[in-house]
């Protein structure tokens, strides 16, 4: 089939797009349907199209609905910046800032802002299409999806801003699909970020993903996707990346920043790999593998636990104690192998108070293999008897992550195994004092104790 299928929002004839870039978008797609109508003609077929955002503001007042393969939307840039700051600047600072909103090419969406509308009612974009073969290859690359605003929780607080909801999502894919990818994009201001469902061949790769309620959610089951070199981070209330029913995803070179109630959780995840990744969390249960998670490879990764250091969020966490397990799994013959866990926690702030955070929590399975990790439990080196900055939320937390010196060691659990697991084996992740397991049941070689360790 002859013929160019590049379009360019702002040249479209139907529609305004700085008021209303959905309905632009919608009209393209009806053109591009309207024109590849052969599925077979002498080996020819439906090639798809390429849509192009200029840099700009392009409000969205209707919903993109998406149901043909091959269809790529990209823009000039993915023009992320952080909207948490800027909402927790005195307004009356707002004059002295460079730039106050994202940029590059920008779409604010504008549906209705909600804490009872669905994931889908409430998505810029949803991709949906049933039958065979599977819908294939839609891209997204190189722009800003921008919620706007979170809106009040009802909780009493009087901090809308911070709440991490307004019923608001990214991308929305409510079927079976192959070889879609998001690449380059920037997410900032939406409850869920991207919520995708029955996964395959996805790519998830270099985008930056953050100040949004949950981030990356694979739903429903999926297989053979990745997850690569992005910048993450969701709020206290959801996930950074969540994964279900899933076999063979790689989650490799993120890094994933704070505030997320989890920064990785798996729910019956198989044969899936967490490897050579930075994450830094302000609670436990940094990595979560539950509900018969197995045969899943945790390896090589530098995880940091701390508190939030910036007082306009340190009231806010995920409700879980320190006892809960900065890693924590339920599930059989996973490897947790060779990670640098730093947990830096004043005891001042552990919950229960007294007690000794636990690192590695194995709450239940056989023949989980730990092995070769590196704890570091420590206070925090910055000195509270400082005032801080409020509006310094960049300084205040560089000198929270480099404070490495007026510390001491906390006495911590670095391997916990619960009563009724069994047949499996902890070499190296811990001293003789640091790991509680009945050793009846299963092999523990302790870390050796230098001096001034216990």
């Amino acid at each position: 089939m002859a013929g160019s299928y590049y379009y360019d929002v702002t040249t479209w004839p139907v529609g305004n797009p700085h008021t209303d870039i959905g309905e632009v978008i919608n009209s393209i797609i009806a053109d591009v349907k309207a024109h590849q109508i052969d599925t077979d003609n002498n080996g020819e077929g439906k090639p798809g199209a390429t849509i192009y955002i200029p840099s700009g503001d392009y409000h969205l007042t209707t919903q993109v609905r998406i149901d043909i393969s091959y269809l790529r939307i990209v823009g000039a840039g993915h023009g992320f910046v952080s909207s948490s700051i800027r909402f927790n600047t005195p307004k009356e600072d707002w004059d002295n800032l460079h730039e106050i909103w994202p940029g590059g090419s920008r779409i604010l969406v504008d549906l209705p802002a909600t804490n009872h509308s669905s994931e889908q009612e409430g998505a810029a974009f949803v991709v949906s299409r049933k039958g065979n073969p599977r819908i294939s290859s839609v891209e997204f690359a190189n722009f800003c999806i921008d919620g706007l605003h979170f809106i009040d929780d009802d909780s009493g607080n009087s901090d809308p801003e911070n709440t991490y909801l307004n019923g608001k999502t990214g991308i929305y894919i409510t079927d079976a699909q192959d070889s879609f990818r998001i690449n380059g994009m920037g997410f900032v201001y939406l409850e869920h970020g991207i919520v995708i469902h029955d996964a395959d061949a996805l790519s998830i790769h270099d985008n930056f993903i953050a100040e949004c309620g949950n981030c990356i959610e694979l739903r429903g089951s999926g297989q053979a996707s990745k997850i690569t070199d992005n910048l993450i981070g969701a709020g206290y209330r959801g996930y950074s990346i969540f994964a279900e029913n899933f076999g063979g995803l790689l989650i490799t070179a993120n890094n994933v920043f704070p505030r997320g109630a989890s920064t990785v959780f798996f729910r019956n995840v198989s044969r899936s790999s967490i490897t050579s990744n930075r994450f830094h969390a302000f609670y436990p249960g940094v990595i979560v593998l539950e509900k018969g998670c197995s045969e899943n490879l945790i390896a090589s990764n530098h995880i940091y636990r701390a508190c939030e250091p910036w007082p306009p969020m340190k009231r806010y966490g995920n409700g879980l104690d320190d006892l809960y397990g900065i890693i924590r799994i339920e599930g059989n013959e996973n490897s947790v192998i060779s990670n640098h866990i730093s947990d830096i926690v004043d005891e001042i702030n552990i919950r229960p108070e007294g007690a000794a955070p636990v690192i590695i929590r194995l709450v239940r399975g056989t023949g989980n293999y730990i092995a070769s990790n590196h704890i570091v439990a420590t206070t925090e080196g910055n000195d509270h008897d400082e005032e801080t900055d409020e509006g310094s939320c960049f300084s205040t937390q560089v000198e929270a992550v480099l404070a490495t010196t007026k510390t001491h060691s906390i006495p911590v659990v670095a391997v916990h195994i619960d009563s009724g697991s069994s047949r499996n084996t902890v070499l190296d992740s811990g001293t003789e004092s640091q790991v509680s397991l009945d050793v009846t049941v299963n092999a523990f070689r302790p870390t050796p104790s230098a001096p001034g360790i216990c």
